[in-house]
């Protein structure tokens, strides 16, 4: 694929997701403070904004990298958030956004040992300075999707308009790697009685001690396994409502400021939580977590029920889809008949990305073939236990209408959203100001954005 055609596609995709990947690009580099590339309305683009999102393209395997067509994307990204705050149909979300800031701010406090850690990783001056950076990547993120969102919501490609956008590109359009489609039941081991029950008596003990004189944070240090509070005496400030998952909410918000839960058991594990204070739709709170972490002979009585379930549907006495439904702790895929979605949101995946201890399992397996259970982890780290069934296999080939139109027609209507984007953002040109610095004065900018050039 050629860059240009590549770039064209990527318009779309980097309005979508330029708020997460910027946010983890400029935090991790720790340059969100710089030189203003451009201005447009009231909105900035910074030299490192620029440069992030170029290394971030670079690490997905883009090649033939020009920095003016970033500069432009970024451009075009921040006019639609310029427009988007002048849309009387889009919600202000300003002040969710404001507030849920924090939420991952902690978030990415608990991958430290404390806020010193990770604010010289980041680079940031101050607690505040971070929660401020990521409130306004969050804030262009969702402007950005919802203008684009507006302007693309009639967008649709007819099979004629496929076929011509297959005939026009194909020579351009990259052979597909060796691909699976996989499903999935995944389960939670689940704990004994006696070891909820053991869980509760030492919540229970930890309780009593606090009311006997210990202090809540002095037993949070000690006893709690949640990473991102445990440090800071199990304590959560600014939380909002509904923020948190229901049972530890339900359980905070029934509290009197001061008074201590009975232990709550959440997805999480069991809890004893403290209500600090709440006002209005925030509240703050300290509790002990104490994980539930099965143990060996949970993980396995989980095995044994899952190579169950796997004889039943080789017997033909449940479909795999039906067990995936009545049995998988999956959310994700428990309603979509156990598929695990690829990174395009297709039901195939390239099977070099394949994670490496499904693809242990998957070795020497063939089409309709169901794995043995066995253990992993979930994106939070807890132990799972899982059985893969191989729906297809799909080798490496160039792509045809044949074999690939649903792929075909998502790259036609990606291009018809980025014209009509681009359409919309050239009308708006003539009359947003504009201004570019001059270590871009050579760019050869697709669209008519250079009116004023501010020199260094």
């Amino acid at each position: 694929m050629t860059n240009k055609l590549k770039i064209t596609f990527l318009f779309g995709i980097f309005i979508m997701m330029m708020g997460a990947n910027t946010m983890k690009a400029q935090l991790k580099q720790g340059d969100l403070i710089d030189g203003i590339a451009a201005v447009i309305g009231d909105e900035i683009v910074l030299e490192s904004d620029v440069n992030e999102q170029m290394n971030y393209a670079k690490q997905q395997g883009a090649s033939n990298i020009d920095k003016c067509e970033f500069l432009e994307n970024l451009l075009n990204n921040k006019l639609l958030v310029y427009e988007a705050r002048k849309d009387t149909l889009i919600e202000n979300r300003s002040a969710a956004i404001k507030e849920q800031a924090n939420a991952k701010y902690q978030q990415l406090l608990s991958q430290f040992p404390d806020e010193k850690a990770m604010l010289t990783a980041y680079k940031f001056r101050n607690g505040y300075e971070m929660k401020n950076a990521i409130e306004k990547i969050d804030i262009d993120q969702y402007y950005g999707q919802a203008k684009y969102q507006r302007i693309t919501e009639k967008a649709d490609v007819t099979p004629n308009e496929v076929t011509d956008f297959y005939n026009q590109y194909k020579a351009q359009l990259p052979e597909i790697k060796d691909e699976v489609s996989l499903s999935q039941i995944m389960m939670f081991p689940k704990l004994t009685e006696a070891h909820k029950q053991d869980l509760v008596n030492r919540l229970n003990k930890i309780k009593k001690d606090i009311q006997g004189g210990e202090t809540f944070e002095s037993q949070a240090r000690i006893y709690s396994e949640d990473p991102g509070s445990a440090s800071n005496g199990g304590l959560m400030k600014n939380i909002s409502k509904g923020q948190m998952v229901k049972p530890f909410e339900a359980a905070a918000l029934n509290l009197q400021e001061g008074e201590i839960s009975e232990p709550v058991e959440t997805e999480f594990g069991y809890h004893i939580i403290q209500l600090v204070k709440k006002s209005g739709k925030i509240y703050e709170a300290k509790h002990i977590l104490l994980m539930a972490t099965p143990t060996d002979d949970e993980v396995k009585t989980a095995r044994v029920k899952l190579d169950s379930i796997k004889g039943l549907v080789q017997s033909g006495k449940i479909t795999f889809k039906d067990a995936a439904f009545k049995f998988s702790d999956d959310k994700r895929t428990k309603f979509n008949a156990g598929v695990i979605p690829g990174a395009d949101g297709s039901n195939k995946i390239e099977r070099e990305t394949v994670p490496g201890t499904i693809s242990y399992e998957l070795a020497g397996l063939n089409k309709g073939d169901i794995t043995n259970a066995f253990d992993d982890e979930d994106e939070r780290k807890r132990k799972v236990v899982k059985i893969v069934k191989v729906e297809d296999v799909i080798p490496a080939h160039q792509i045809t209408l044949e074999t690939d139109y649903d792929r075909i027609k998502q790259m036609a209507l990606n291009k018809k959203r980025n014209e009509m984007v681009e359409k919309f953002v050239s009308s708006r040109l003539p009359t947003t100001f504009i201004s570019i610095d001059g270590r871009y004065d050579t760019c050869n900018l697709k669209g008519s954005w250079k009116k004023d050039s501010v020199k260094k």
